[in-house]
């Protein structure tokens, strides 16, 4: 009896006992970071009216949703965070920099140019939405005029939900001790500002952030020379080769196809090649799945970007 006794006081408590709570929240890094937030071209994947295989395999429930380009610079040091282009994906973005890092707070957004994945989501800041105050907004000097003179983007300056701060190419933002930013020129469609890339400096590494450009032959830099500079390049990757849309002028959204950079990047070293990570993919390209074309990228080198992705600075 008493062995029965013992038992059942045993089952009694082990039903009763409640286990402790686990924190599964990820502790932020220690450190500054990138974040890559998005990948995909500025119509997004899956892209409007668009039933081509690829976006086929969104609407069966079998691929997800990828999110429009954009990267997110965090210092939980300083307590500071900072994005790279306002997407239409911006509210799902931002929430997710903020589980990353930590911070609850936008210490400012760069933009790189006027189409229309790279700064529409300043619409989110607005008084219909978060009813920003003072966001810092860091632009060109056409692209901040675009946005002063332009409404509904106007009403954010009249309302105080941003600042823009002008940019002025190849000088440097200082963001803290450690961290500055260099906007330089691209070549792009400008039909309403200048076009950017970025160089993202801390004290231990530099990234290049170039999400459009025509082509690298256009450029009046040398994009070896520029990657030879840098630890991570994070290059436009819109097009994976010429036959994505036919029926289209391709020459009318020149860009450089993967597989024309992977013609121009093929003597480097692989020490170079690995600082290579394509991205802002459209919604065509087999980069954006698990295909034999990104299978062959990576088998070359090169690195695909995905949401997800850090880089420790």
């Amino acid at each position: 009896m008493k062995y029965y006794a013992l038992l059942l006081i045993s089952i009694l408590l082990s039903c009763t006992h409640q286990p402790e709570k686990k924190n599964n929240k990820p502790n932020p890094p220690s450190g500054p970071f990138l974040s890559v937030l998005g990948i995909a071209q500025d119509a997004g994947f899956p892209q409007a009216n668009c039933e081509k295989e690829n976006c086929t395999l969104y609407w069966d429930g079998i691929e997800e949703k990828r999110h429009v380009v954009s990267l997110g610079l965090a210092d939980p040091v300083s307590g500071k965070q900072w994005m790279f282009e306002a997407t239409p994906d911006f509210p799902v973005q931002l929430h997710q920099l903020k589980k990353e890092s930590g911070i609850s707070e936008l210490s400012g957004i760069f933009l790189t140019h006027a189409h229309i994945g790279h700064y529409t989501g300043l619409m989110y800041l607005g008084h219909e939405a978060m009813g920003a105050s003072g966001i810092p907004v860091y632009a060109m000097p056409r692209m901040k005029s675009y946005l002063e003179e332009n409404g509904p983007w106007s009403q954010l300056v009249d309302f105080s939900n941003i600042q823009l701060q002008k940019l002025n190419a190849d000088s440097a933002i200082q963001l803290t001790e450690t961290l500055s930013v260099v906007p330089f020129r691209v070549p792009h469609r400008d039909e309403y500002s200048e076009t950017v890339g970025y160089r993202i400096e801390s004290l231990n590494k530099k990234i290049l952030f170039i999400p459009d450009i025509n082509k690298w032959h256009v450029w009046e830099r040398d994009i070896v020379a520029e990657i030879a500079k840098v630890d991570v390049a994070l290059l436009d990757g819109s097009f994976y080769d010429s036959t994505e849309l036919p029926g289209r002028n391709m020459s009318e959204i020149p860009h450089p196809y993967v597989e024309e950079s992977m013609e121009l990047f093929a003597h480097l070293p692989d020490s170079e090649k690995r600082k290579i990570t394509f991205i802002h993919f459209n919604h065509t390209n087999p980069l954006l799945l698990d295909s034999p074309e990104r299978t062959e990228v990576e088998a070359q080198g090169y690195s695909v970007a995905f949401e997800g992705m850090h880089i420790q600075l």
